[in-house]
């Protein structure tokens, strides 16, 4: 059975927990507590890199989410989350890599900067502007590759989960909040979506992190 190391908290994890019950894929979880238990040495025999999720598959190991799902997607083909067509396909593409190059570093540094302060505000302005691009690239489609669920839902709608929870209102954004509610009544969804208590576990995660990381990146100096 397929292991699936992951913490319902990250949204990296959570991109590739989605992908597997949408696929019912049958899968066994490892879950990773983020104090520590990814620099234990048999995790780091799995990951030296320390990161979730990974998975292993027959013995396969596979790292970093966006490769998962390609592997999931060519492994399980039904239902398919990738459309064929070349522009379709393209679309998907581009709004994970937007998602994840431009949407989610913003969202994470939102959680570290105090809200009126520039590095929040120009943060803001910047998930604003993919906001924008994201729903004009919907347009009026129910999904980003056409009528069915693709790749890029999962990615970027796991991305924007983040968002109201940070202040931040989708109405503003009317097809792009229909398109997340969409999301929302899915079964997958329901299951996996944070709570606010697990989202403000996560944040205090994060701000753990981030000092532990500033204060080494200090005393290196």
């Amino acid at each position: 059975m397929l292991k699936f190391y992951y913490n319902p908290r990250s949204p990296m994890a959570l991109r590739v927990w989605r992908t597997l019950l949408e696929k019912n894929v049958s899968f066994e979880l490892f879950l990773m507590k983020l104090d520590g238990d990814q620099l234990q040495s048999n995790f780091l025999e799995i990951n030296p890199f320390h990161h979730i999720p990974v998975i292993i598959d027959d013995g396969f190991r596979v790292l970093e989410s966006l490769a998962i799902l390609d592997y999931l997607e060519i492994k399980y083909p039904h239902p398919a989350l990738l459309p064929r067509e070349a522009q379709a396909l393209a679309k998907v593409r581009m709004v994970q890599m937007v998602s994840t190059n431009e949407l989610l570093p913003k969202a994470i540094s939102l959680i570290f900067a105090s809200d009126d302060s520039p590095k929040f505000i120009q943060a803001k302005q910047h998930v604003e502007k993919v906001l924008q691009f994201l729903m004009t690239t919907l347009g009026n489609s129910s999904y980003f590759g056409g009528e069915q669920l693709t790749l890029a839902d999962i990615s970027v709608g796991t991305d924007i989960s983040l968002l109201p929870k940070l202040g931040i209102n989708l109405s503003n954004y009317p097809k792009l909040n229909d398109w997340f509610e969409r999301l929302m009544q899915r079964p997958a969804w329901q299951k996996t979506e944070l709570s606010a208590e697990e989202f403000e576990q996560f944040r205090r995660v994060l701000m753990k992190l981030h000092q532990r990381e500033m204060n080494r990146v200090n005393h290196a100096k």
